[in-house]
């Protein structure tokens, strides 16, 4: 009874996140999707001709658990990095929130991520999201420099999906994430090597599981580095 009861729950909240996006009514020169978070109405373009600017639901799933759970994790005025930014949306949402953000990724994703990102917080923000390319693995420390770069977010949607650079992903991960940065990562599990990346990400970091969602075949994790930040320090970073 319970498992049905979890499942239940499950289901209605991916019904709920998914209710997030709607599609114009009319037909217009530029395609757009919409999404409602922060009580905005945000439009995101995608790119079908690269595979890294099309919207992918864990992008959603991420958006919803920030805007539903500011008391533990207030982004106001928090530095907040995003790997593999896509379209933007969760570097938008995070914006709208209040944080300072970093939304990255490859180069050839950053003008549609750029006119996204623009498109959709200027006027409405606290703080102008930077936008900056970032391949990982490549010249992090010189980009980021950890004695200058502290993060207390690191963002993450759907970037582990037929990725052939995990190992530099991780190493990405474990450079940016210093004793004080949370990890919030949300990711469709779709072939065995999405599970065998968790486990080694786990060695790295602690592992917390805040969504399951078997509908969508997506899990919400936040993560803390294992050598610096003990358990019981929770939220300690919202």
């Amino acid at each position: 009874m319970e498992t049905q009861q979890s499942k239940t729950k499950g289901e209605e909240l991916a019904e709920a996140i998914m209710a997030r996006c709607f599609h114009p009514s009319l037909i217009g020169p530029e395609a757009w999707e919409g999404y409602v978070f922060s009580d905005m109405e945000i439009r995101i373009k995608e790119s079908t001709d690269l595979y890294g600017a099309v919207l992918w639901p864990s992008a959603m799933v991420l958006c919803h658990f920030l805007e539903t759970n500011r008391d533990q994790h207030n982004l106001t005025d928090k530095n907040v990095i995003e790997l593999g930014a896509g379209t933007g949306l969760v570097s938008i949402v995070s914006s709208l929130l209040g944080a300072k953000v970093t939304s990255t990724d490859l180069p050839d994703l950053l003008g549609n991520l750029q006119y996204n990102v623009t498109r959709n917080t200027k006027g409405r923000c606290k703080y102008i999201p930077l936008v900056t390319e970032l391949t990982w693995g490549q010249g992090v420390e010189q980009r980021f420099p950890r004695a200058t770069h502290r993060f207390d977010y690191i963002l993450a949607a759907d970037v582990v999906y037929a990725h052939p650079y995990l190992e530099e992903l991780m190493d990405t991960f474990d450079h940016l994430c210093q004793e004080n940065t949370q990890i919030l990562w949300a990711m469709r599990f779709r072939l065995d090597r999405e599970n065998s990346f968790v486990e080694r990400f786990r060695r790295r970091f602690h592992l917390e599981e805040l969504y399951d969602l078997p509908s969508l075949s997506i899990k919400l994790y936040r993560a803390w580095r294992r050598d610096k930040m003990t358990e019981d320090r929770g939220g300690a970073a919202a």
